[in-house]
């Protein structure tokens, strides 16, 4: 037993100095293979400071020639460097206050615009928002300024050889087409002030499809209507809206469209893409929002008169003051006071047909006898001079000198579009119908 143990101790003994020598070789390798590695450590460390010590610095010398300036950087003439600067008039502005602020300091302007009636409107006139643009030289010499007066009115003051003059007239705007597209959730009014559309344009649109569509009663949730119209820009400030240029308007299932043709003469009228008159040649009524009181008849007992008597016209009842339209184009015949009508106009068709206003509280501004009229121009106002127990319109209808009814004639047919303008006009249309599918195909898609 011992001898095995001290047997088993030799081998031991006899396999560590192997074993040593094994450990002590794989020590060497691995500081071998290290050394590449401490070797880019070291350089890292140290070539920095290596490197800048043993560079030599020297200091070179050399001239360089510069190129001729043909023109001096600074403008001899100071006066040429004009500049425009553009605001808006502010709540708590004074003439003084607004004109520091467009850099305007020469006396000779600020004592124009005080003093000269035409530019003393820029004072007087001083209303927050409104746009103004002045140019002035690099002294402050105010040389043009524009004020907008109103969205019809522009005041320019601008400096000439003999001093500053002062001149109001109509702005230079620029037109361009806005596309709209709503919903009818209650109301047409309702539905154009959530999509930002003025009331102007609600107004165009009733008339141009009111012989298809009527907007108190006819009108539907869930109705559609897509319009394009002009939108006037005075230096990218909107002024104001223009008329309708094209609409599509969608009610119980059907839709009508309407496309605006102005003639060269500057008539406007609305057609179908077709070219059909969306005009009647007549409107049935004179008045926008009435009553009957009273039909036409060849038996009525007269409230005033205290007998029977024929009434060969409607009395339409409305309030005093309401405005009066031209149902078509005719010509004044006459406008005056005449017995039992009171204030009264005959105006003129063609094809025969007279139309007649009694009773009215006052006449259109400037209408006279011989003035023409187009279909919807005011003419006259509501009232109740002459027989009249209240305040009403008494209107008549006469074809070729014998009185009809003005609510049962059968109205003369509109014209469609003049032939010589027919092709001019389906361009246009296409173009502008193009447009309207497109905007309410988008709508469309966006809604599903």
């Amino acid at each position: 037993m011992q001898q095995t143990e001290q047997s088993q101790k030799e081998v031991i003994l006899t396999q560590n100095p192997a074993l040593k020598e094994r450990k002590l070789r794989l020590r060497w390798l691995l500081a071998i293979s290290s050394l590449p590695l401490f070797g880019i450590i070291t350089a890292f460390g140290i070539a920095p400071q290596t490197a800048t010590q043993n560079i030599a610095i020297s200091t070179i010398v050399e001239n360089i020639a510069l190129p001729e300036i043909s023109a001096p950087l600074v403008s001899e003439n100071l006066e040429s460097q004009n500049y425009w600067q553009a605001d808006q008039v502010r709540r708590d502005d004074t003439l003084a206050s607004l004109m520091a602020r467009l850099n305007i300091q020469n006396d000779e302007a600020l004592e124009f615009l005080r003093r000269n009636p035409d530019a003393s409107a820029l004072a007087s006139q001083l209303r927050p928002g409104r746009a103004i643009q002045a140019q002035v030289n690099a002294d402050g010499a105010l040389l043009k300024l524009q004020y907008q007066l109103s969205s019809t009115s522009t005041l320019t003051i601008e400096r000439t050889d003999s001093g500053y003059q002062a001149k109001t007239g109509e702005p230079s705007l620029e037109v361009h087409n806005v596309l709209k597209t709503a919903e009818i959730r209650s109301s047409l009014f309702a539905a154009t002030d959530a999509a930002d559309i003025p009331d102007s344009i609600a107004i165009q649109m009733a008339e141009i499809f009111s012989s298809d569509i009527d907007f108190h009663s006819d009108l539907r949730k869930g109705d559609r209507f897509a319009v394009i119209y002009e939108a006037k820009y005075d230096n990218g400030h909107l002024v104001n809206t223009g008329q309708v240029v094209a609409a599509e308007f969608t009610n119980q299932g059907k839709t009508y469209k309407a496309v605006m043709y102005r003639d060269p003469a500057g008539k406007v009228a609305y057609y179908t893409p077709e070219g059909k008159s969306r005009h009647k040649s007549f409107l049935r009524s004179p008045l926008e929002f009435t009553r009957i009181s009273s039909g036409f008849t060849m038996g009525r007992f007269h409230p005033i008169l205290q007998r029977m008597r024929a009434h060969k016209g409607v009395d339409l009842a409305a309030p005093i003051g309401t405005r009066i339209k031209a149902p078509a184009d005719g010509v004044v015949k006459f406008v005056g006071v005449k017995s039992g009508y009171g204030n009264v106009i005959y105006l003129q068709h063609t094809g025969g047909v007279t139309t007649v206003y009694g009773h009215l509280s006052r006449f259109a501004s400037g209408l006279r006898n011989g003035m023409k009229v187009s279909q919807g121009d005011i003419i006259g106002f509501v009232g109740m001079t002459g027989m009249a127990t209240g305040p009403h319109l008494h209107y008549e209808f006469q074809l070729n000198g014998v009185h009809r009814d003005p609510l049962k004639v059968a109205l003369p047919a509109a014209q469609p579009i003049a032939p010589q303008y027919l092709s001019d006009f389906r361009t246009r249309s296409a173009n502008l119908t193009a447009q309207l599918q497109l905007l309410s195909a988008s709508t469309l898609a966006a809604l599903d």
